[in-house]
This record gives C-alpha cells, structure tokens and sequence, in this order.
C-alpha cells in the first residue's frame, strides 16, 4: 500500500493551527473531568459512578450536536473554501436552529422523568437516587450548552480554532472553582456533593455560551455573523443541501451516541465498581488522545477547505499524510496509557475491587486506543470532510451495532466474563472500522461536494 505525503510546510503549519487550540480544549475539559471524578470520588464508588452514567445520558445529547455540526461543518467549510461567507452564515443559522430542537426535547425529557433514565443504566436505588439529583440540575444545560458548541465548532470551519480554547479555559477555572465550593460546602455555601458537581457544571456552560456568542455576534470580523442572519430561516433548497450530506452523520452520530449509551448500560448492570474503574480509565484515555482529537478536527476542516477549491488530488494527498498521522499519535497515545495508567488509579481513593477492576481495564484502553485513533481521524475527519457520509452510517451500523453491542452483551450481562475481557468486545467495531475506513481512502472513491456547492460552481 503507498502512501504519499504531503511536502508543502503550508500544510502542516494549517494542521497545527488547528491541532493545537484543539488539543489544549480537550486537555483542559479532560483535567475538569478528572478533577470532578477526584473531587466525587471521595464520597466512594456510588456518587461517581452516578455522575458517570448521567454524564453517559448527557453524552448522548452531545453527540447528536456533533451529529449537526459534523454534516454542517462539512458545508461550511467548503462553502468557506469556494469563498462564500454568506451561505457559510446560512450553515450557522440552520445548525443552530437544529441544536435548540434537540435540547428543548432532552431538556422535557429529563425533568420529566429523571429515575426512568437512571434505571436504564443502572438497578442499584443508591446510584439511581443520586443520579436523580445530578440530572434535575443538568437539564437546564442542554440549551445553552448545545448552541454554544455548535457555535464554536461551526467557527473552526472558518479558521477560528482559538475561540473555543479561550473559552474553555475561562470553562475551567469557572468550573474548578465552583466544584470545589459547592460540592465540599466552602466559603459559607452548602455541601452539596454530586449535586454541586451538576451545578458547577451549569455555571461553567452558562459562561462558556455567554463568551461564545459575544464574541461571535459582536466581535468577529472575519465572517461578520450577527443576529438578523439568525432570525432568517434558511431556504427550503439549502435544507435539501444540507440533508443530502447531514442526515447520514446525524442517523451515524445518533446510532453512535445510542451505542455509548448502550456499552454504560451493560457496564452499569455489571456494578458500581465496574462503572467507577471504567470513568477512571476514560479520563485518562481522554487525556492521552487530545492531539488525535486535534488531528481529526485538522483533517475534516482541511479536507472540506481543499474539495471546496476543487482540489481532489491535493484532498487525497492530505487524506493518506492525516491516515500516517493517525497510526503514529495513536500508538504514542497506547504507551502513554501504559505509563500514566497506573499512576492515574493511585490518585483516587476507591475500594481495592475497583482498583484491581481499574488496572484490568486500563490494560484494556491500551490497545483499544490505537485503533480509536485511526478510526476517528478517517470518520469524523477525512472521510466525513470529504463527504462520504453515507459511507460512514454504514460502517456504524454494520460494525457497531452487528458486531461490538452483541459481543458486549453475551461477554458482560450473559456469560459473565470480566470487565477488561467485555471492554474488548465492545470496542471491536474500532479495529474492523479502522481497516475498512482506510481501504476506502485508498480506493479515492470518497471524495463527494455538496450539492450546494455545485450549483455555487456551475453559476
């Protein structure tokens, strides 16, 4: 298999410009989740084990947000590249209208009936009872938080990657902050546990939708949204547009996010020290896998640029250098975890079942995340940036949901195999996605234009 580089220095300073405001966003949020599990992990297995799976609930609203902002992001960002602000406006406009529907139900939904949600995770009343406390708080997240991270994913598209770093850090310091006052009852407040811990959360995001908008409707210069372009609802024509490329990533991220949901319900139902030792690993697999994260945003963004000045030779060029990229990050993200693994258990004061359940698991992430980072920088970077969406919810479907939740089911809640063993089997779909996302980039049949774009192009 040949793989040909790029070897313009203009490519890899565009990589790092993204990169890297994109992996210290994700460092800062993953020591913020670190210092909440710390923080809740003194009270014992039970609260954080409840914040683990509410946050596995909020997740899935998360994903579908990215659901909005990856087929969005991919118009914006060719539309950015054909030179066309104002339907790069548009873009923003309908994403945003699409985040307020989803967290307007997420939000009924979750004060409606918090303890049906937690029992979906979990049949333990303790963690159930403390799950009910965190989400009645975090419901009134979903709003502000959905349309103020695809805001600040949406800029990245336009080449503002710092915004959302800037806001993150201001997240973090809010976030730390009012953690430590209200969950150990400091400076007069009341201790309020896993509660404070949602309410921390709730002031971090208020803050970061706040920042977000002021800078983007008042302060940007460089695409100049402002409110009335929100207030104009987007043509019929250009929701067919965005479908045509949205409605694969949206059915993808939503089978995704289901599945995630899926993986914590079996884990949830294998006990509170299954569920605490899988959080402690998350963080720090997390934490190991910001430049990835970084990379795969460079790669969709680049990507879309490029095919947006209708350049598929250079569009496959970058794809294969993204592809090398991916195998290298993600085996420095494999020995990272091997080393920092078992120093990360040794700075949380849990049971000595949940340690050893910890150091299993961690061995587990140690492979899993190689192949997690070659996958993502193909699905949700290259080929979703090239628009191959379709591609995409099929390899989601066939391998998620006909291969891992399966094998996670039969290992974990039937034969009761152990935690490490039944992580294994539902992280498979990563390893075969791996091997059929990169076939698909070498055959160059990957690379689709919006349809919006075309009629741009043929006027």
């Amino acid at each position: 298999m040949k793989i040909t580089l790029v070897k313009e220095k203009a490519f890899y300073t565009s990589v790092l410009s993204i990169m890297l405001p994109v992996a210290l966003q994700q460092a800062i949020n993953m020591g913020v989740n670190m210092l909440d599990t710390m923080m809740l992990g003194s009270f014992g297995e039970v609260q954080l084990s409840a914040s683990s799976l509410a946050n596995q609930y909020y997740a899935f609203f998360s994903v579908l947000c990215m659901g909005i902002i990856g087929g969005s992001s991919v118009l914006a960002a060719q539309y950015w590249g054909a030179g066309n602000s104002e339907k790069v406006r548009e873009t923003f406009s309908m994403a945003l209208r699409l985040a307020v529907g989803a967290a307007l139900f997420f939000t009924v939904l979750t004060l409606s009936i918090p303890d049906r949600i937690m029992r979906i995770y979990t049949s333990e009343p303790a963690v159930i009872d403390q799950g009910v406390r965190y989400l009645r708080i975090t419901a009134f997240i979903f709003a502000i938080h959905g349309t103020g991270l695809v805001a600040a994913q949406l800029m990245r598209s336009v080449g503002q990657a710092k915004l959302g770093l800037v806001v993150s850090i201001i997240s973090f310091v809010i976030n730390i902050l009012a953690n430590y006052i209200f969950i150990f009852g400091k400076f007069g407040a009341p201790r309020m546990e896993i509660a404070g811990a949602a309410l921390g959360t709730l002031l971090a995001r208020t803050a970061e939708f706040a920042v977000t908008f002021l800078y983007i409707l008042v302060i940007d210069k460089k695409l100049r949204l402002r409110p009335k372009h929100l207030l104009v609802s987007p043509s019929p024509a250009f929701y067919k547009s965005y479908f045509c490329l949205g409605a694969p990533v949206l059915v993808s991220d939503a089978l995704l996010g289901l599945g995630g949901n899926i993986v914590s319900v079996i884990l949830g139902h294998m006990g509170a020290a299954v569920v605490a030792g899988n959080a402690i690993c998350q963080v720090i697999d997390r934490l190991c896998t910001v430049v990835i994260s970084g990379i795969s945003n460079a790669s969709g963004i680049i990507t879309g640029n490029t095919i947006g000045l209708g350049d598929k030779r250079q569009a496959i060029e970058q794809g294969e250098t993204f592809y090398l990229l991916s195998i290298i990050f993600g085996a420095v993200g494999s020995v990272l975890i091997f080393l920092l693994g078992p120093l990360t258990i040794s700075l949380y004061r849990v049971s000595s079942e949940t340690i050893q359940i910890t150091r299993q698991l961690m061995n587990a992430y140690v492979v899993i995340i190689f192949f997690q980072a070659v996958q993502s920088v193909m699905t949700k970077g290259v080929l979703r940036g090239g628009g191959d969406t379709k591609f995409l919810m099929k390899a989601d479907i066939l391998f998620m949901w006909l291969v891992s939740i399966p094998l996670g089911i039969a290992s974990g809640l039937i034969f009761g195999w152990p935690a490490w063993l039944t992580m294994l089997c539902l992280r498979a779909d990563y390893g075969i996605k791996s091997v059929w996302c990169v076939s698909r980039l070498m055959s160059g049949k990957w690379i689709h234009e919006a349809d919006g774009l075309r009629e741009i192009k043929s006027l």
